[in-house]
């Protein structure tokens, strides 16, 4: 099952959200629905298929009764923006013509492309379009994934690799993918790959770590909160005289400075507890 199921619709829900976020009724769901799709298809069309190639991964929305919310996650948001914000002006524009709704656009970075399934995919797939060899790629990318932190990582290529009479599959796995852990973060794209010999099918996924692992590394980095000072006793116990981390009482037994014991005469020449020397030259010979 687990080979099978998409790991984006299995964990939706979840451990994931919803990339369309909006209520209506029964008599105008279908509407809404069919243009979403309408939207990301031009959005795709317009950023990723023709310059100036944004790299956008994924295309979240969200209804309200006034406007469409559509949030473009993208590894190049500049490109995206344009110079004063022309572009995105531009592609507001479209969007309402396409929609006949007010929409309202919303641009969030990717800071790290090599660990985004989707653009790892569409990588992939621009350097099989140039003949490179689908071997070497898949290792490069999927070492590259690997050194920007992530777990785990599988590329699956299926088609006519190489220009091939018969079509197969080949894979490259590093690492360790939990496909059945809900728990486990783990990205899926998808890329088809169109070459002069064929449509070629690009898979890629990407396991970045438990949910859980990362409130707890935030949580972790937080200071600790400075313990307050105990206040030093004078009786006994830790601290304290006659404690054992305190110092010791004058006339109490231990070893001191002058002799071997810590009596009051030890540091006097000729006293009880001076050295062997002190004590024959004071008392001398009974």
């Amino acid at each position: 099952m687990g080979q099978k199921v998409s790991p984006i619709g299995f964990r939706t829900g979840i451990t994931l959200g919803w990339k369309s976020r909006w209520f209506a009724p029964k008599s105008n769901f279908g509407e809404f629905l069919v243009e979403d799709a309408r939207i990301r298809k031009f959005v795709d069309a317009k950023l990723n298929r023709q310059p100036p190639y944004a790299a956008v991964s994924e295309i979240q929305i969200e209804r309200t009764r006034e406007e469409v919310k559509v949030f473009l996650k993208t590894a190049r948001p500049g490109l995206v923006i344009g110079p004063k914000g022309a572009e995105v002006d531009k592609l507001r524009g479209a969007l309402e013509d396409l929609t006949n709704r007010r929409v309202s656009i919303n641009i969030i970075e990717i800071k790290n492309p090599d660990l985004d399934a989707q653009l790892v995919a569409e990588g992939i797939a621009e350097q099989l379009k140039r003949r490179s060899s689908f071997r070497r790629t898949m290792k490069q990318r999927a070492e590259s994934t690997m050194q920007a932190g992530a777990k785990g990582v599988k590329v699956c290529l299926s088609g006519r690799l190489g220009g091939a009479e018969m079509s197969r599959c080949e894979k490259q796995l590093m690492g360790s993918i939990p496909l059945h852990t809900l728990e486990a973060d783990v990205d899926y794209g998808f890329v088809h790959c169109r070459t002069t010999y064929g449509v070629i099918g690009v898979k890629v996924w990407i396991y970045r770590g438990l949910f859980n692992e990362l409130k707890v590394e935030g949580e972790q980095q937080a200071p600790p909160p400075v313990p307050s000072r105990p206040r030093r006793r004078e009786g006994g116990g830790p601290g304290g005289f006659g404690g054992p981390g305190g110092p010791r009482r004058p006339g109490m037994g231990g070893r001191g400075r002058g002799g071997r014991s810590g009596g009051p005469g030890a540091s006097q020449p000729g006293g009880a507890g001076g050295s062997p020397a002190a004590g024959n030259s004071g008392g001398g010979k009974a």
